[in-house]
């Protein structure tokens, strides 16, 4: 009987321990923390590929944007001539692109049409008079930059421009626009206040009594 209890002990610990080794083995070798570590790296992988490709087409967005700019400038870069003009604190940046078929339309000033910008037609007169005296009108299309100054100072500073740019385009437009005054800087400019007085030159009321 002692002979069968120690058998029948024997082996049951050696069925545990063939058991338990076993399992360890297989976590140890190939186990489960593996495939847990790959659907991590997978997790990963398609996290920062979503965010690649959200940044690929943001670009794609912005390129798509700058080629469609660039190939309406391209297909005119041949044609335009380009000046600065200047009045007051006022830049322009003024190109003119020939175009028989233009209109009033085709005038642009900080991407808006010309009489959205100067309602006043006074100030539309005063801009497009470089075209009137020249008799161009209607042959050019138009795109100014302007930054500073108020309207009647951007409105000049585009004029010089354009005046400017039509003798790129023609210097025999020199002349005439020369003889109108429209090729001269203007530069008269405000002055500046002085300490103790109201204005650059106007003084406080004085009161004797």
């Amino acid at each position: 009987m002692a002979v069968k209890k120690s058998t029948t002990e024997k082996e049951k610990p050696a069925k545990k321990t063939a058991k338990k080794p076993a399992s360890s083995k297989a976590v140890k070798a190939t186990g489960k923390k593996k495939p847990k570590e790959e659907k991590n790296t997978k997790v990963v992988s398609k996290g920062t590929k979503t965010k690649v490709e959200a940044k690929k087409d943001v670009i794609s967005e912005a390129k798509a944007k700058e080629k469609a700019v660039s190939n309406i400038s391209r297909s005119d870069a041949e044609k335009y001539y380009y000046a600065v003009g200047r009045r007051k604190s006022s830049v322009a940046q003024v190109r003119i692109f020939e175009d028989e078929k233009a209109s009033d339309a085709d005038l642009l000033v900080n991407g808006k049409k010309l009489k959205e910008y100067f309602p006043t037609v006074s100030l539309q007169n005063n801009l497009l008079f470089p075209f009137k005296s020249t008799s161009v009108q209607g042959k050019f299309r138009m795109t100014a930059l302007v930054r500073g100054g108020g309207t009647t100072g951007q409105a000049e500073a585009i004029r010089l421009g354009i005046a400017r740019a039509l003798v790129k385009y023609n210097e025999a437009f020199k002349k005439p626009l020369k003889d109108l005054g429209l090729m001269t800087r203007d530069s008269r400019e405000v002055e500046r206040k002085k300490a103790g007085l109201k204005k650059a030159r106007r003084a406080p009321q004085w009161a004797k009594r």
